[in-house]
């Protein structure tokens, strides 16, 4: 942001809440910039990569399917061809990349240009800059993440021939709701790295070495950890399942788990649990799909806690931010 930019931001704010006028602000420099026009093509191009090898692989098995329950929601969780991974897996695995994109050098690229003492000054005050580029931010994620759902769903309708029901198409909204959120919990961190660390280059290193740690080892920590919490005993066949369930409250601890059980169940309504179940469970579970309404019920606590996680990262960035001396 260049000091004639917070000359405009001057001039708005008399007209309008001052974390209105810097999301506006914020908003346009990201639509504007390289970083959105390459995340966007990178991941459209990534998506629709996976889309047209799911697609394949389901005409090739369509003949021989009897029940079409959710074929068009397939399209975001089967994988195929020489692709190993499904489009819902990219999206979980890549997508934080939009959060720390856009987060990381929130607050000390400003103190590196040296806008920020003008940005903070009267009538901008300084809660409205970090909530501003915060809603900004969830902003733009929300704009890629759409554009690059619809041009999927578009080609699947294309490929397959298959319109999306009412209730599919309900069921990808609330996916969409679930996967800005979980972007927002690493926008949150990504705003927290920049607010503390002075470089940009520390702050997305740090940021970026964190999401890499979840992401891949975040499965193993929580296994290691049931170990020494609830330790298997050979003797007792009920410790494995104590340990069972310790390792799973324990990953859902990460952002990542909860993410992929919410869209699992939005995504696949035959999804009966995202919990342990028994063999004895199973046994006597009737084989049908989920409403729309269930499934959201069975996925409302993951997504109350991707909710806390990123409200709580987004409270320690703005006290900390608070509590900052800013310096002309």
């Amino acid at each position: 942001m260049t000091v004639q930019d917070v000359r405009v931001l001057d001039t708005w704010s008399r007209r309008r809440p001052g974390w209105m006028v810097v999301a506006r602000k914020e908003f346009t420099d990201h639509i504007l910039s390289v970083r959105f026009v390459a995340l966007l093509m990178l991941l459209g191009l990534v998506a629709l990569a996976t889309v047209y090898t799911a697609a394949g692989a389901l005409r090739d098995v369509a003949p021989e399917t009897t029940d079409t329950a959710g074929m068009f929601l397939r399209l975001f969780t089967v994988r195929g061809g020489p692709l190993p991974f499904s489009f819902l897996t990219f999206v979980g695995f890549l997508a934080p990349i939009l959060g720390i994109a856009f987060g990381f050098d929130a607050v000390n690229g400003e103190r590196a240009q040296g806008t920020l003492p003008r940005l903070v000054a009267q009538p901008i005050y300084r809660d409205d800059v970090i909530n501003g580029k915060f809603v900004a931010g969830l902003g733009v994620m929300g704009l890629i993440v759409v554009v690059v759902t619809v041009l999927v769903a578009g080609l699947g309708i294309l490929l397959l021939g298959i319109v999306p029901t009412l209730s599919e198409t309900v069921r990808m909204a609330m996916w969409l709701v679930a996967a800005v959120i979980f972007i927002g919990v690493w926008l949150a961190f990504g705003t927290l790295c920049s607010v503390m660390l002075k470089r940009a280059a520390t702050a997305a290193l740090v940021a970026i070495g964190v999401w890499l740690v979840v992401a891949l080892f975040g499965a193993l920590f929580a296994q290691v950890a049931a170990d020494v919490v609830s330790p298997v005993d050979v003797s007792n066949p009920a410790s494995a399942l104590d340990n069972a369930r310790t390792e799973l409250t324990l990953s859902r601890l990460s952002p990542v788990t909860l993410y992929e059980e919410t869209s699992s169940a939005l995504l696949t309504p035959q999804v009966r649990s995202v919990g342990l179940v028994t063999f004895a469970q199973l046994d006597q579970a009737i084989v049908s799909s989920l409403t729309v309404s269930q499934s959201l019920l069975l996925v409302w606590p993951q997504m109350v806690g991707m909710i806390a996680a990123m409200v709580v990262i987004f409270a320690a960035a703005y006290i900390t931010f608070m509590r900052q001396e800013v310096r002309a």
